[in-house]
């Protein structure tokens, strides 16, 4: 399968969808891949999980269009990194879809989510009560995505594992559901930043992205 989807964002930054039809041993034979990253992917087994990891390296390879080793890493906070290519990346799965975002000037973060009533279980942990409020009844399912997406991709364009999506990540009022852009800010002691999240349906998937933001006045 070639890539399903591809947005340029601007004139540095791209996000691609990669459908994951393939099996393990195709994606893997089209990697280059280090002793370390070998032993990892024998040590996740062969579920889900290595296909989504495989599925992202192979997007990120495709995007690259390169033939040289890519060596992506996981920083302290789990963000993922190059070492020797001038990019910045973000990587992310549902079901049958893997995505990458990458930007040659900016960070980034993306997220994308197989829509599923299952949301509500959990739209009061990550969204707090003025949040809960705005959302629409007629679409709220779709809403609770557009909302986490946004949260979930602000999280990893600012990469640091101590911001929690409900006490530091805030979205202002948004009418959507299909495709749009949203407000969001953190706010975590004196560190403040807001961005400008982006929002897609796509097929039975919601994707929020977005690049890096600027300091909160």
């Amino acid at each position: 399968m070639a890539i399903a989807f591809r947005l340029q964002v601007d004139e540095d930054t791209e996000f691609a969808l990669w459908k994951i039809e393939e099996d393990a041993e195709t994606l893997y034979n089209q990697l280059q891949l280090n002793d370390d990253e070998k032993a990892y992917i024998e040590s996740i087994g062969n579920g889900k999980r290595h296909l989504h990891w495989l599925g992202t390296r192979v997007l990120l390879r495709t995007m690259l269009n390169t033939s040289e080793y890519i060596d992506c890493r996981v920083d302290d906070h789990g963000k993922p990194y190059l070492v020797d290519m001038p990019y910045q990346i973000s990587l992310s799965h549902s079901f049958d879809y893997a995505a990458v975002m990458i930007s040659k000037s900016k960070a980034v973060g993306i997220d994308i989510e197989l829509i599923s009533p299952k949301v509500e279980r959990i739209a009061h942990k990550f969204l707090n009560k003025q949040e809960l409020a705005t959302i629409q009844p007629s679409h709220r399912v779709e809403q609770l995505y557009v909302a986490w997406c946004a949260k979930e991709a602000v999280y990893k364009c600012n990469g640091r594992k101590v911001i929690s999506f409900l006490d530091h990540i805030f979205l202002d009022p948004f009418e959507g559901y299909q495709a749009g852009h949203l407000q969001a800010k953190i706010i975590k002691d004196s560190f403040k930043k807001r961005y400008d999240v982006h929002y897609l349906r796509f097929e039975e998937y919601m994707i929020g992205y977005v690049n890096e933001g600027s300091d909160e006045e």
